[in-house]
């Protein structure tokens, strides 16, 4: 359905999609995590056409986005993450209005529009201005514009971003809805909206794919098979005396957690285990392979420091220093301002303020003298 190879876009010396490459099945709801300034919005918006990549691919349903850009299209429904919604317009207007840009037959119109907004429950709402709707409706017709003209293919950018826990769950439910007839590729800093809704999660940092799989597959990958939390009936010392020669596992550790004992440790069969166990007369309530979060895989891929790093790196690309001072960028050596040049700076940019405002005055004062003047022409001419 979609392939993405190789994807490179940068701006200026800031790289903010390195060599990105993925493949989305029919049918899938694809989430794409990542932290802020990660390269999710780029990715999306050049798998949309919004932008040009500056080398790879993007095939969409076996469209090239370069070379057919208006079939690729076609096969897009697109939600940014602010929806484009002109708020004077009725919801239905602004529907046709979609419409007509997409290339609906005008004879076709009412009736594409009266299915979108039942596919995602505005219908009630059609004649409402968008302006009165509150932001979870507006999102809906965001979503009722992208779908119009029934594209297989989804792309949604933050589509819960700024919406309360209840509009978020609404939200949700649209997209499980939307994913029974569509690919959908859903972007997200928000761990739990991505775990909840999708089947196949790629995640990006610093604008690479450093991770790709199922919700369950990242969590074996990244936990460890090996890695096995056990609960015991039995005291410390039962427990402890157990497993001092147990040949089933290794670098283990003991816990006591209210009346029973924690154990975790490393174990190639837990089936053994469970028997020795029993043999040692301590039942076991709990016998299972740890797997990590999404939360947890998330963090362990990327990192605080990687997104503190990220930061820097795009500060240095732009010359840009803390304090809201901007210094030229040199690109042999940027050497931090003393605190001399810092006031220099400072008291260069207050004279700068004082002369603008300045001039600011002399012109209002012109302005006014100039029209008291034509005041005073147009009553002697009288």
């Amino acid at each position: 359905m979609i392939e993405v190879s190789h994807l490179v876009k940068s701006y200026g010396a800031h790289k903010a999609v390195q060599d990105v490459s993925f493949t989305v099945e029919e049918g899938q709801i694809v989430g794409l995590l990542g932290p802020n300034g990660a390269g999710k919005s780029t990715t999306m918006n050049m798998m949309t056409g919004y932008l040009t990549p500056d080398s790879g691919t993007v095939l969409i349903k076996g469209f090239d986005i370069r070379k057919e850009p208006d079939k690729v299209k076609r096969q897009i429904g697109y939600l940014p993450e602010v929806p484009p919604l002109y708020l004077d317009m009725t919801v239905e207007e602004y529907l046709k209005f979609v419409a007509s840009l997409k290339k609906v037959p005008i004879k076709e119109q009412k009736e594409e529009v009266r299915r979108v907004a039942k596919a995602v429950f505005i219908e009630d709402k059609q004649e409402r201005l968008i302006k009165q709707l509150s932001k979870g409706y507006r999102q809906r017709v965001g979503f009722a514009a992208a779908l119009l003209g029934n594209p297989p293919v989804l792309i949604l950018d933050e589509p819960t971003v700024g919406l309360d826990p209840n509009q978020i769950i609404e939200i949700r439910q649209l997209i499980q809805e939307l994913g029974k007839n569509h690919t959908v590729i859903l972007s997200s800093h928000i761990l739990s909206e991505v775990s909840a809704i999708c089947d196949h999660i790629i995640i990006i940092d610093r604008g690479m794919v450093v991770a790709q799989d199922t919700p369950e597959g990242l969590s074996k990958t990244f936990s460890g098979k090996n890695e096995l939390h056990m609960i015991v009936d039995g005291t410390m010392d039962q427990v402890s005396e157990a497993l001092k020669d147990c040949p089933h596992l290794s670098e283990y550790t003991i816990e006591q957690a209210e009346e029973f004992v924690e154990v975790k440790g490393q174990s190639k069969d837990r089936r053994e285990l469970f028997f020795y166990m029993a043999e040692h007369r301590l039942p076991v309530y709990q016998l299972a392979y740890e797997n990590l979060s999404l939360e947890e895989v998330f963090l362990k891929v990327t990192g605080e420091d990687a997104v503190v790093e990220q930061k820097e790196e795009e500060e240095k690309s732009i010359g840009f220093s803390l304090g809201k001072k901007w210094f030229p960028k040199n690109k042999k050596e940027k050497k931090e301002p003393t605190s001399e040049q810092t006031e220099k700076l400072e008291e260069q940019e207050t004279k700068q303020v004082e002369k603008s405002e300045k001039q600011e005055m002399k012109q209002m004062e012109r302005a006014k003298e100039k029209k008291e003047q034509e005041g005073d022409d147009h009553v002697e001419s009288l």
